[in-house]
């Protein structure tokens, strides 16, 4: 599936089919505006600060983030934005400034979807982290999908009517895909409206081809879509192993299936897995 057809695909699923009814929460202002400031070969590093000066919970979760163990080594702790931006880099400051927004203009308030976004944040690090080390995986494409790629969740259980328990029947069946279960009961599943919302928040194409596309695991061996899609989805898989090797928990049924794919398409070894684990592991512990 092609990026233009996704379009196409959500376009019509908006206009007469089952997205109608989906309640898309607006594209947080401070978030537009960081975008905007990141999109020129170099950053307006002014603007970035006095986007995260704006709001005092967003300056104060920098700053903590700057002040933990991962970040203070044997500096002394910073009192301001601009410190904890000098120390954090504006690569690190940006990713978790993305992750507060989004988390706050999505709220999850639901027993269904517990520590949601704490794992979306440590499913953007593994992501983020990978992308300094796989060939071709863009960091700031790769952060963002593992963000957004589950965000159709809480915008289905805001939405739609008996979705909580679609999610406790998707979860509990294993003679078929999470997705299939959705797509049974309400006609649409959490790929597809978060494809929906990575469109109406103006990211790129891409993105929202690999969030629509991130359980669809065909396209790790299509070579006629845009070549980063497969890239994204199998970094994701093996972001969501890395995270349950943190958690102790055992893989899932999409890993066993698909994980020779994934490692051939990042072009990464079962050693490289084993040492990013290890490394990411004080990182994974202080994600908020």
């Amino acid at each position: 599936m092609q990026s233009e057809q996704i379009q196409q695909e959500l376009t019509l699923a908006r206009d007469k089919g089952p997205l109608r009814e989906i309640k898309i929460p607006p594209c947080p202002d401070l978030l537009r505006r960081l975008r905007n400031a990141l999109s020129s070969s170099e950053p307006d590093m002014t603007e970035v600060q006095s986007i995260a000066a704006a709001d005092v919970a967003m300056s104060g979760t920098l700053i903590r983030v700057a002040n933990s163990p991962v970040h203070l080594g044997d500096g002394a702790p910073c009192v301001s934005v601009g410190q904890a931006l000098m120390r954090l880099g504006i690569r690190q400051t940006t990713m978790l400034m993305q992750q507060f927004l989004v988390r706050h203009a999505i709220p999850v308030n639901s027993t269904h979807l517990q520590r949601f976004w704490e794992r979306s944040a440590k499913r953007a690090i593994c992501m983020e982290y990978m992308a300094q080390r796989a060939p071709d995986l863009d960091p700031d494409l790769a952060a963002s999908h593992g963000l957004f790629c589950h965000v159709g969740l809480p915008v289905l259980l805001q939405s739609v009517k008996g979705y909580g328990g679609t999610m406790v029947e998707a979860a509990a069946r294993i003679d078929r895909p999470y997705v299939v279960t959705e797509d049974a009961n309400h006609r649409t599943n959490h790929a597809v409206v978060g494809a929906l919302v990575v469109r109406a928040w103006g990211f790129p194409s891409v993105l929202m081809a690999s969030v629509r596309l991130h359980h669809d695991f065909t396209v790790l061996n299509d070579r006629e879509i845009d070549p980063e899609v497969p890239l994204l989805v199998a970094a994701g898989l093996v972001a969501e192993q890395l995270m349950r090797e943190h958690e102790s928990l055992p893989p899932d049924s999409e890993w066993l299936a698909h994980r020779a794919d994934a490692l051939h398409v990042l072009r990464i070894t079962d050693a490289d897995l084993q040492e990013w684990g290890e490394e990411l592991t004080l990182q994974l512990d202080y994600a908020f």
